[in-house]
């Protein structure tokens, strides 16, 4: 007797280590406990691992409900190759699939939750052979309002997006000064060369009043053809004295 427990004990080792010989068995996770407020959608998170590969064909899932007071508890969602809603009772056309069977998820989603909701939610997962293993439970509440940590932590939220949104306006705005004001300057380094420059020798009009132009000239002396001082000459007085020279000479041939 001992010597065929001892063969059968040898036997079975050799296949765990061989990996023909697998212990099977499914772990399903859930969130615990769940709030939300009254007429709103929430999400009751599932999810599964198992030792077997995930066969879309033959995985079931199913939801229950157990309420707070005593009574039966009912189902409230089945999934197998696809969703299956309740078609009658208080979850009617408030149930709606939210997993993924190749994801392992097999969460689903509330919708317009009532009071009458109050109670345990029960996600159970089956992917033969994994037909036996932990259940997942979740304690679900209904409220009036919020809680002050979701109400902090909507606010938070909300406060963190709108400084974000700040944040990156003022960046936006600074760097569109900071170009425009280069562009600026690189075209007044392109305007620079093109303007004239002034020439410092030129007078002011207003300043070259008093300024007038004299002419230079060479007086030739022909009678021994030497080439005598420049004189410079006034062009109005060189006019007055050319009648005057004329005068002379007509009272030279009177005489």
């Amino acid at each position: 007797m001992c010597v065929k427990g001892l063969c059968l004990l040898t036997v079975l080792s050799g296949l765990a280590a061989s990996g023909m010989l697998q212990v099977s068995g499914m772990h399903v996770y859930t969130s615990g406990d769940v709030e939300a407020v009254n007429g709103t959608d929430v999400r009751l998170k599932c999810t599964f691992q198992s030792s077997a590969s995930i066969n879309p064909d033959s995985i079931v899932i199913s939801w229950s409900f157990r309420p707070l007071k005593p009574g039966r508890e009912q189902s409230v969602f089945h999934y197998q190759q696809k969703p299956y809603p309740p078609l009658e009772g208080i979850f009617r056309k408030h149930v709606s699939w939210a997993g993924d069977v190749m994801g392992r998820d097999a969460s689903i989603i509330l919708q317009q939750v009532k009071f009458t909701y109050n109670g345990t939610y029960i996600c159970q997962v089956k992917n033969p052979p994994d037909v036996h293993g932990t259940v997942g439970e979740i304690r679900f509440r209904v409220v009036t309002t919020a809680s002050f940590s979701e109400l902090l932590l909507l606010a938070l939220a909300i406060g963190g997006g709108i400084a974000a949104v700040v944040i990156l306006l003022i960046i936006f705005v600074s760097c569109r000064r900071c170009k425009t004001k280069t562009l600026r300057q690189l075209e007044g380094n392109e305007e620079a060369p093109r303007k004239e420059r002034k020439d410092p020798t030129v007078c002011h009009p207003g300043r070259a009043i008093h300024l007038y132009l004299s002419e230079t000239s060479m007086e030739i002396d022909s009678s021994d053809g030497m080439i005598s001082e420049a004189s410079t000459k006034d062009p109005s007085s060189s006019e007055s004295e050319g009648p005057s020279s004329d005068e002379e000479e007509d009272d030279d041939d009177s005489d």
